[in-house]
C-alpha cells in the first residue's frame, strides 16, 4: 500500500476505501464444489449430520463449540430448525456430491456496513476432517463472500486454546491478529479468543493457491495430496 495520507491538519489518516457500501447481505444460497456442496441448512439435514457427528464418539469435536453433542435425533432437529431460521449466523450444511450431510458451518458477524464478515460454528465429521472437501468448504465460503459479495475483510477466531484451530487458520492462508483475553465464558469457562484475517487485497493471490492444490492434477490415484496448500505457490 502506498504511503499513508495525511489529513489538511497533517495528521496520518486512513486510506480512502474505493467501493459502494453497504455490500450485499449473503442469502441461502447453493454454493457448489467438486468434492462437496454448502446447502442453506435445513432441519431436513438433521438426520444425516446426526448420523454423521456419532462417529465421534468420544465427542472431542465438540469441545470448542458453544453447543453440547446431539442427544438425540430430536435434539439435533431441534437445533437445525433454530439454524434454519437464523440470519446471522447463517448456516450451510457440508454435504456430499450427492447431497449426504457431513458437516456444517456458517457466516456470522456479517456488517455489510463496512464489508466485513466471519466464517464460523464450524463442525465436520470425522470422515470430513482432513480432506481435499474439508479444504473445498472453506475455499467455497471465502470465495463467495470475496468474489460474490465483495467483502473486504474475512474473519476467523476461535478459542485460544483450540490448537487445531489456529493451525487450521494459519493453512487456510489467514494472519492472526491478536488474542482478546477474557473476551467471553463458553460452557461456563472462560474463553481468551484468537483472532485472524484476510483481506480482498490478499485474495487473488490465496485464491489461485487454492485453485491449484485443489486442481486433480494435485491427487494421486488414491486422492492423496501430491504437494501441501501451504507449499503451492
Amino acid at each position: 500500500m502506498s504511503e499513508t495520507p495525511l489529513n489538511e491538519l497533517g495528521q496520518p489518516v486512513g486510506h480512502p476505501v474505493d467501493g459502494s457500501f453497504p455490500r450485499p447481505r449473503p442469502e441461502r444460497s447453493l454454493l457448489e464444489g467438486r468434492h462437496v456442496r454448502l446447502e442453506p441448512l435445513t432441519v431436513d439435514h438433521a438426520p444425516g449430520l446426526f448420523e454423521a457427528f456419532a462417529e465421534d464418539s468420544t465427542g472431542q469435536g465438540w469441545t470448542y463449540l458453544p453447543i453440547a453433542p446431539f442427544a438425540d435425533l430430536a435434539d439435533a432437529r431441534d437445533w437445525a430448525s433454530t439454524a434454519e431460521a437464523s440470519a446471522d449466523p447463517l448456516y450451510f450444511a457440508i454435504c456430499t456430491p450427492d447431497g449426504q450431510p457431513i458437516g456444517f458451518c456458517s457466516y456470522l458477524r456479517i456488517d455489510p456496513s463496512v464489508g466485513s464478515i466471519e466464517v464460523g460454528f464450524i463442525h465436520m465429521a470425522p470422515r470430513l476432517q482432513k480432506t481435499a472437501g474439508a479444504t473445498e468448504a472453506m475455499y467455497l465460503m471465502m470465495a463467495h463472500a470475496f468474489d460474490t459479495l465483495g467483502y473486504r475483510r474475512y474473519e476467523w477466531k476461535c478459542d485460544a486454546l483450540n490448537e487445531p484451530s489456529r493451525r487450521a487458520a494459519q493453512r487456510l492462508g489467514f494472519q492472526y491478529e491478536g488474542t482478546f483475553r477474557q473476551a467471553t465464558i463458553v460452557k461456563g469457562r472462560n474463553r481468551d479468543t484468537a483472532w485472524f484475517s484476510v483481506l480482498d487485497g490478499e485474495w487473488p493471490a490465496l485464491k489461485a493457491r487454492f485453485e491449484h492444490w485443489l486442481s486433480p492434477e494435485n491427487f494421486d490415484a488414491d486422492g492423496r495430496q501430491i504437494a501441501r496448500l501451504g507449499a503451492v505457490a
